[in-house]
């Protein structure tokens, strides 16, 4: 039996078919914007802390709210809060608290704004194709087996994007690749 912790809504509980998120396995939240991933993210983190465990949020965005986030019942003051610079630098981050063991849930928040510093030194308009994509894939190589040995839950918050030139077929997609919806034990379309 695969363990886990509610996800704050006990509809969405009822509907994972195990009582909330897994433990120790990668979950993808994506959406369009505004569509309430990183409220749900939130709820996550509230109900790990209710539970007496830690949980780290690596804001790739700088956008948390901190008012936000105490409003629906997360411990801000015991939140381990991350900024990082660069995409490297926050699944950097991910991977140390992974591998510490000291931290229940790690959410990264988005995959979208984990920019790889070659894109960040570059000119406005250099082209990078496939530079994030390959930055998650290394990442997820290297993570899974550590998520899994350690019991972390990382739940990486994703936006939507539309495919140029799509005729046939549905032209939403979500930045960084493949690799993210290969290695998720869940995907929650919001």
């Amino acid at each position: 039996k695969v363990e886990s912790f509610s996800t704050g809504s006990l509809k969405l509980d009822i509907a994972l078919g195990i009582g909330g998120y897994p433990k120790g396995r990668i979950i993808e939240i994506y959406g369009p914007e505004s569509s309430g991933k990183t409220t749900l993210a939130l709820h996550a983190a509230a109900e790990v802390q209710a539970e007496g465990g830690t949980v780290a949020y690596v804001d790739a965005e700088n956008a948390m709210d901190v008012e936000y986030a105490r409003n629906l019942g997360v411990k801000v003051d015991d939140l381990l809060l991350s900024q990082p610079d660069t995409g490297e630098q926050g699944l950097s981050i991910a991977e140390e608290l992974i591998k510490s063991g000291a931290v229940d849930l790690i959410v990264i928040d988005s995959v979208a704004a984990l920019t790889p510093k070659a894109e960040i030194d570059g000119a406005i308009g250099d082209t990078t194709v496939g530079l994030q994509a390959r930055m998650m894939s290394s990442a997820l190589r290297k993570l899974s087996g550590a998520i899994l040995k350690m019991g972390t839950t990382v739940i990486f918050i994703n936006q939507l994007r539309e495919k140029i030139g799509v005729m046939f077929g549905n032209p939403e997609t979500t930045p960084g690749g493949r690799a993210l919806k290969f290695y998720s034990t869940v995907r929650l379309d919001v």
